[in-house]
């Protein structure tokens, strides 16, 4: 397993690389300046990257699925593999890459996929061609169901790699036929770890509470942590937990934690003010409730017992907003129900 101080030069020296690179690189948004092009680069999910790193030396790469949230480095894995797999002048003609953006129906795979399969291309010994399908699980049943025989007579010249959120909405015969990997979402920490090797190649200004909040915005995200870290250094000019706050437009943790910490000692009226005053600077309850839900999860001083039960009235109120319900009215009685839960029975008890 991979030391984490040598992954981490590696991931710098490929930032100063690309940072140092042509004038053309300089004009493109950095969550492509500063995608990783080697397995070493790649931060999170160790165990995967170095099955994907045995993979890539031994050069027998099965067809493979990799699952998980987005922006945690499914098709960057797919296409570092390829890279190493095949070398940088081979891997422009043996790489066929289509998205969820390309049209990928019967004929499609029929025509283009079979015609790339068929395709003669020299490689080196051993290796295979590679066709990449991105976002998979919105290829329609009957494109998976077309390419089962594509597979199958051409696994000789050319390998599938299937980049899915949700690996369950791959039909069963394709994952018969793939090894299945499962990418977890990234740590706070691994998301830091990047965030500052970008700050300091592009010379960022920020805080403490900057970075803290691209963290919490986030949520495992890596793309959006770094697409938030550039709209708000070109923006501000200066990374503040405010500023990251004023770009992702969502309410401020802080005031939201006041309010369910009010809720929590049983402070109707405190509570309801924080949420009118949310409600008056124009988030909507989605925003709102998203980040009480967050908020909740990590929030100091509850009880285990009391956590539980915030997450399932919030999680309630969430379901009805999601349906259409989306009031100031339903906001409060959320409210008015996380107060309930810590005030003492007798007070409702009729007379």
């Amino acid at each position: 397993m991979a030391q984490p101080e040598s992954s981490s030069a590696a991931g710098n020296r490929n930032l100063k690389a690309t940072a140092n690179g042509s004038s053309a690189a300089h004009d493109l948004p950095w969550v492509e300046k500063y995608r990783p092009v080697y397995l070493d680069d790649i931060v999170g999910n160790v165990e995967t990257i170095e099955r994907l790193k045995i993979i890539a030396k031994d050069g027998n790469m099965p067809h493979v699925i990799i699952s998980g949230m987005p922006g945690i480095g499914k098709t960057t894995s797919i296409l570092c593999l390829a890279r190493q797999l095949l070398g940088p002048h081979a891997y422009k003609e043996a790489v066929l890459e289509l998205n969820a953006s390309d049209e990928r129906g019967i004929d499609v795979v029929r025509n283009r996929i079979k015609g790339f399969a068929q395709k003669k291309v020299t490689l080196p010994q051993g290796r295979q061609k590679l066709v990449i399908l991105d976002e998979a699980d919105s290829m329609t049943s009957g494109a998976q169901q077309a390419l089962r025989r594509t597979m199958e007579i051409y696994s000789s010249t050319t390998r599938f790699a299937f980049a899915c959120n949700q690996s369950n909405k791959i039909i069963e015969p394709l994952q018969s036929r793939c090894a299945i990997l499962r990418y977890a979402r990234l740590t706070d920490e691994q998301i830091v770890q990047r965030l500052m090797a970008v700050t300091k190649a592009e010379d960022v200004q920020y805080s403490d509470d900057g970075i803290a909040a691209l963290v919490f915005s986030a949520e495992g995200d890596m793309r959006q942590a770094i697409n938030n870290l550039q709209s708000t250094a070109a923006g501000f000019g200066f990374v503040s937990g405010e500023n990251v706050f004023r770009v992702v437009d969502s309410p401020h943790p802080i005031k939201v934690q006041a309010m369910v910490k009010a809720c929590w000692e049983t402070k109707v009226e405190q509570a309801m003010e924080g949420l009118e005053e949310l409600w008056g600077l124009g988030y909507s309850c989605h925003d709102i409730v998203s980040t009480m839900f967050k908020v909740t999860k990590t929030m100091p001083g509850l009880s285990e017992h009391a956590r539980l039960e915030f997450i399932r009235e919030i999680g309630f109120c969430h379901m009805r907003i999601l349906d259409g319900v989306q009031t100031l009215v339903q906001l409060g009685g959320c409210i008015a129900k996380l107060c309930k839960i810590n005030m003492k029975p007798e007070l409702f008890v009729p007379p």
